[in-house]
């Protein structure tokens, strides 16, 4: 096994192991456990997903799509958040 994402909290870290499996990739999530144990610190270099070394190359182009995705919804919400009068994407 070899890691395909070193997640920042344990949220993304299942959203990119469903989106994975999606695509017949195998995922295991390491670390996840861990997360009690530190609180409220996040969860990176704690918790990652691993997949199979033979599937690593078509594992980074769907980590690679579900980090642009993230980076795009946090840049949205931020946005609304400066706006009170904006909805949220995901609220319509």
């Amino acid at each position: 096994m070899r890691i395909a994402y070193r997640a920042e909290t344990l949220i993304d870290a299942h959203l990119v192991k469903d989106a994975l499996e999606r695509s017949d990739i195998p995922a295991f999530i390491s670390g996840e456990y861990l997360t009690g144990a530190v609180g409220q610190l996040p969860a990176l270099d704690y918790v990652a997903v691993l997949v199979p070394e033979a599937s690593v190359d078509a594992a980074e182009r769907i980590v690679r799509e579900v980090e642009r995705t993230l980076v795009e919804a946090r840049l949205a919400m931020d946005e609304s958040d400066e706006d009170p009068d904006a909805t949220h994407p995901a609220f319509g």
